[in-house]
């Protein structure tokens, strides 16, 4: 499944154009997404150097996006195709409703899984 994920209020807090504090389980959820096999894609509002700031936040933090604001890896944008981009899922701070907080959201796409993490060990009983 591919999973289009906002940056700003949704992975960290709002604080743009600065980046905000890490939103809690964010890292871990996505990346366990990841392992599930699903594809992910940075699809936020930043641009130019602000963008690449957020793309190395959270590399540095064991996250690398399939795609960044498109579709797939390498595609360009020259007006011949729609920006909406193809996904199967949007996560975003600004759905009707507000965020849900990535406990819930791991508890839709996998209700049956618990997240095992080394870093956090009371973490899995979140996602339980």
């Amino acid at each position: 499944m591919r999973i289009a994920v906002d940056f700003d209020g949704t992975i960290v807090e709002h604080a743009y154009p600065a980046i905000g504090r890490e939103m809690i389980f964010a890292f871990d959820t996505l990346k366990e997404l990841q392992k599930k096999g699903h594809l992910l894609i940075l699809w936020t509002y930043r641009s130019g150097d602000y963008l690449k700031e957020a793309v190395e936040f959270c590399e540095k933090r064991g996250l690398k996006f399939y795609a960044i604001n498109s579709s797939y890896p390498n595609e360009k944008f020259d007006g011949s195709i729609s920006r909406k981009i193809d996904a199967d899922i949007f996560i975003d701070d600004r759905n009707i409703g507000g965020f849900l907080g990535w406990r819930e959201i791991w508890n839709i796409l996998h209700p049956d899984s618990s997240i095992k993490t080394k870093k956090r060990g009371f973490f899995s009983k979140f996602f339980s």
